[in-house]
């Protein structure tokens, strides 16, 4: 099944930079959302519902700028103006929330984290596609999710480390929360060079500027939209983090005291196996990788519902990380894959509105299992939807590879 090929074009400097900014953002992130409900709750005082309500807030918040940024940076032509935005806003809000002593204030901070997370995502993921040579796109986006993901497992332990240092000083933590997001903007600026649009205006030579239209839609292409059903049943599987950690902590009596060590296996075999197989899918079919994940998926599940003990549990946890690494990196390759270039932004919004959907599907269904069932049950139903999920990959790869055919020999 490898494609034989002559030697591949070497990695873009802007990838490498692209992933360092991306992977400093993450470790400040990582430090900031772990620590700003018991900070809201321990310090402040805020009730639980209040927390959730933020949350709920930001984290919608999130996801509808992820839409909006993705189709506006179509629109300039223009990735890393709009990711330069995104990343300020979040490297704001770390000193807003060293300084805070009310809800109000967190409410601002966190906001801006994570709509600031939220503006940078797409165009990000766009801009990937866009400086990629096409022979070893699949390489660059596995490399940016591995470098990703390594800033998650960095900012789990550096976040530890720094409230024992500081012997739980919230503010202390949250100014070095602001290090690394610093760093990021510093580099993004710096360091990381957009390609010139192919198209300028012939009065103003600025990039011409892409008018938006419904008409863009069936633009996607088939191959795209055939692939956002393989995503929304994919996602439904996908049960969140906070579930591994409460299956950890009431079915196997895990210590809240190493409850960051579940993250830290999750995040860490989702950066290992995220470049690998990037790369690998250079050479091989990502329809297949991609069914390769979701059989990884499935296992973790059997893992995870049917484990007797914590170490068989702590084993599914890193199947897990595996599997999402996996499929996210062929996820995003597919999509840079489908669209076309002048919609690049636009088809990974539109992929990130699908899977916010169906997570907040997944998660409450989840949800609602485990408290009647237990988080056993919650991982055997994610195991059903996860071999529905395979058999849609199938039908459906095999579908987008006729269509490809078919446009084929028509130009």
């Amino acid at each position: 099944m490898l494609k034989s090929s002559p030697p591949k074009p070497s990695i873009p400097a802007s990838i490498w930079a692209l992933g360092l900014a991306t992977f400093l953002i993450n470790v400040s992130s990582v430090i900031v959302f772990g620590l700003s409900a018991v900070y809201m709750k321990t310090i402040l005082g805020v009730g639980t519902g209040w927390i959730g309500l933020l949350e709920g807030v930001v984290e919608a918040g999130a996801y509808a700028t992820k839409v909006f940024s993705g189709v506006f940076s179509d629109y300039l032509r223009r990735r890393k103006a709009i990711m330069i935005w995104g990343f300020a806003f979040a490297t704001l809000a770390r000193p807003l929330l060293a300084v805070s002593s009310s809800f109000g204030a967190v409410f601002t901070a966190r906001i801006l984290d994570r709509v600031g997370n939220g503006i940078q995502s797409t165009p990000r993921d766009a801009l990937v596609g866009d400086i990629s040579p096409p022979e070893i796109k699949g390489t660059c986006y596995g490399l940016r999710q591995s470098l990703a993901t390594a800033g998650s497992f960095f900012g789990s332990i550096i976040g530890v480390a720094a409230m024992l240092l500081t012997s739980q000083n919230f503010q202390h933590v949250f100014w070095i929360a602001t290090i690394p997001a610093v760093l990021a903007l510093i580099i993004l600026v710096v360091a990381v060079k957009e390609p010139e649009p192919k198209e300028a205006d012939p009065t103003t030579h600025k990039p011409a500027r892409h008018p938006i239209h419904w008409n863009d839609l069936p633009r996607l292409g088939r191959p795209y939209w055939l692939l956002m059903i393989v995503a929304s049943v994919f996602m439904l599987a996908r049960v969140g983090e906070a579930m591994l950690i409460l299956h950890a902590h009431q079915n196997f009596g895990l210590s809240e005291s190493y409850i960051p060590v579940i993250l830290m296996i999750y995040n860490g075999t989702n950066s290992l196996a995220s470049y690998p197989i990037g790369r690998l899918s250079d050479r091989m079919d990502r329809h297949l990788l991609l069914g390769l994940g979701v059989v990884i998926l499935i296992v973790a599940d059997i893992l995870l519902g049917w484990a007797p003990n914590l170490p068989t549990m702590m084993l599914g946890v890193a199947v897990w990380g595996i599997q999402i690494g996996i499929t996210q990196s062929m996820f995003l390759a597919l999509v840079a894959d489908t669209v076309p270039d002048d919609l690049r932004g636009t088809g990974f919004g539109i992929f990130y509105l699908v899977c916010a959907v169906s997570l907040v599907i997944s998660g409450t269904v989840g949800g609602t299992i485990a408290q009647h069932y237990t988080e056993h049950a919650t991982f055997i139903a994610s195991t059903v939807v996860g071999c529905i999920a395979l058999v849609v990959l199938i039908i459906v790869s095999r579908k987008i590879k006729k269509i490809q055919r078919e446009e084929a020999q028509v130009s």
